[in-house]
């Protein structure tokens, strides 16, 4: 659970890796793009140009290099030709990579074009969701002091939470312990050490928290057909708090 600084060193390098990754998407047009192009494209950044392993591919069977979730789809989305993204569509794009034998994880739910209002405000509220939880981390911090600022902000903006999939350890494996509950209770769960890295992902409602998986067994969505976002980072706790492994240039000045 706890890295040494050369493995920890290791998981920077992944990070770094999977942050140019999503800069590199920043600058894509996603409206009229299928999935599956979304999805290829990126493998061919990761592999070609990257010179790393898309970390998901193969991965419990799943067959392609990232989850997209568009609008009511709240995580595991499986890319396919025949599905469009379009103008005003909100997706989070969830992507792994690995390189020399370390992990990371991370996700951005994109606003497609001329998005409305409250899908944009969801989106706003996701993302700041997912920093008010990362600026808990610190030794000494507990789990649930994360989970706690997390549903704090999400509920003082009249959002839920997700409560059936959360953070999660990560190293040589995709998902190692500790669990990261996106709620939760001060004071509360494990307490963090020096060296640790998990990843912090709310997934934040419009509507009620509970959701559904569909018939191909992957895809999740809201129960009653609302919008979700989701945000996700890598994570290591440092001797005097947090380190963002997976952290994009243009989000520099969101950690202070």
């Amino acid at each position: 659970m706890v890295k040494t600084p050369e493995e920890l060193e290791l998981m920077r390098n992944s990070g770094r890796l999977l942050a140019s990754v999503f800069e590199m998407l920043d600058g894509v047009d996603l409206a009229g793009m299928s999935t599956l192009a979304v999805n290829d494209m990126v493998e061919r950044f990761i592999t070609e140009d990257l010179a790393a392993r898309p970390a998901s591919k193969g991965q419990y069977g799943f067959e392609f290099v990232l989850n997209c979730s568009i609008n009511q789809v709240v995580c595991h989305g499986i890319p396919d030709r025949n599905e469009i993204i379009r103008d005003g569509d909100i997706i989070n794009l969830d992507i792994t990579l690995e390189k020399d034998g370390f992990i990371a994880d991370s996700s951005k739910t994109y606003v497609v074009g001329n998005a409305s209002a409250a899908a944009r405000r969801l989106v706003r509220v996701a993302q700041k969701a997912m920093w008010k939880g990362i600026e808990q981390v610190k030794p000494g911090a507990y789990l649930g002091d994360i989970g706690h600022a997390i549903e704090k902000h999400a509920k003082k903006n009249g959002y839920s939470v997700v409560r059936d999939y959360c953070g999660h350890g990560i190293g040589r494996e995709m998902h190692e312990e500790p669990n990261v509950l996106n709620f939760g209770r001060r004071g509360t769960g494990m307490r963090l050490r020096e060296g640790m890295v998990f990843t912090v992902e709310p997934m934040i409602n419009q509507g009620t928290s509970r959701v559904s998986t569909e018939e191909d067994g992957w895809k999740v969505v809201t129960k009653d057909g609302k919008l979700s976002a989701q945000f996700e980072h890598t994570v290591a706790v440092t001797a005097d708090g947090v380190e963002v492994l997976t952290l994009r240039r243009d989000e520099t000045a969101l950690t202070g």
